[in-house]
């Protein structure tokens, strides 16, 4: 049909909270770097043999457009034409077929030109994906929100993956709130919310971020019913020094509102061995218990650490 135009657009995922943005492709082809390195592996390893069949295909067929280019392969047979080509390119040559006649040694130069081309980026971007420095966060499936001094705060636990000691370690809670102003426009607004600690220097087993919902609060006088009205969204950012790659490691994830937990609790993830080493259990990161009033573990190992540092 004239006039028929395919509109571009990209999906694109934050935790839980995915949003489509118009007007752009997200796989541009004008950038074929970033691309290479935003696949997920099984699209990588996919692209790359599509690309690697297609250009013996190619070269196949150039070889099979002049009979006799291939000595010993069978007049029209492109099966032989294709293996040849797949050997050339990979720069292999068993020797049984060669080149033959000036258009033949012309379109075998040019493959092993593209067959030593192909394995250097392939080799550079199996490289880059390899050494990318990846976080180990491990996070709770919800937030809570129970009282600290009388007052309803936000806490978020997260636990260290590694097996080692990260540091120097920073968060940040944004809340997307849908808001509607005096003139009736509906619009959706970030807001930062203050932390009571948002740094931590040392970060070996969990740490515990809170928000107090006081006045001067995005989410003050916020309940479970407000949360959904407001289709209220959190999004925690998290970055930290790994000391085993010597660089900086981050993530982010986003809450919805049915995952923040009005009464609850995180149960204790941080037990101590007979000999008085303490103990995480990851697994239990995630694990709530309503709050009945008894005192909340709000110290958790990394700040009981952080204390001791200071005190060192």
């Amino acid at each position: 049909m004239f006039g028929f135009r395919r509109e571009k657009y990209a999906r694109i995922r934050v935790g839980e909270y995915v949003f489509i943005k118009k007007g752009i492709s997200r796989f541009d082809l004008r950038d074929p770097y970033h691309v290479a390195i935003t696949l997920s592996w099984p699209q990588f390893l996919l692209a790359l043999l599509s690309l690697y069949l297609a250009v013996n295909v190619i070269f196949a067929t150039l070889y099979s457009a002049m009979p006799g280019s291939i000595t010993y392969a069978r007049p029209g047979n492109f099966i032989d034409a294709f293996f040849f080509s797949f050997e050339t390119l990979a720069t292999v040559g068993y020797g049984e077929m060669y080149p033959h006649g000036l258009y033949g040694h012309i379109i075998s130069s040019a493959e092993i030109v593209c067959g030593l081309a192909f394995t250097a980026i392939l080799t550079g971007l199996t490289f880059v994906r390899f050494s990318r420095p990846r976080a180990k966060f491990v996070f709770p499936d919800n937030l809570v929100v129970t009282k600290q001094n009388g007052v309803p705060t936000l806490m978020v636990r997260v636990g260290n993956g590694r097996a080692g000691v990260l540091g120097d370690a920073h968060a940040k809670l944004n809340v997307l709130l849908s808001e509607t102003t005096t003139e009736g426009q509906s619009f959706r607004r970030a807001h930062e919310m203050k932390l009571q600690r948002a740094h931590i220097p040392v970060f070996p087993l969990t740490w515990t971020i809170m928000h107090t919902m006081e006045e001067g609060s995005p989410l003050y006088g916020f309940d479970a019913k407000r949360f959904m009205a407001a289709d209220a969204r959190i999004f925690f950012a998290l970055e930290a020094r790994d000391p085993s790659l010597s660089t900086t490691v981050h993530d982010l994830r986003s809450y919805a509102p049915d995952m923040v937990k009005f009464g609850m609790r995180y149960a204790d993830a941080v037990s101590t061995a007979p000999d008085g080493t303490p103990i995480a259990d990851m697994n239990l990161i995630s694990a709530i218990e309503p709050d009945e009033g008894t005192p909340v573990p709000l110290v958790g190992w990394a700040e009981a650490d952080e204390v001791a540092v200071e005190e060192a």
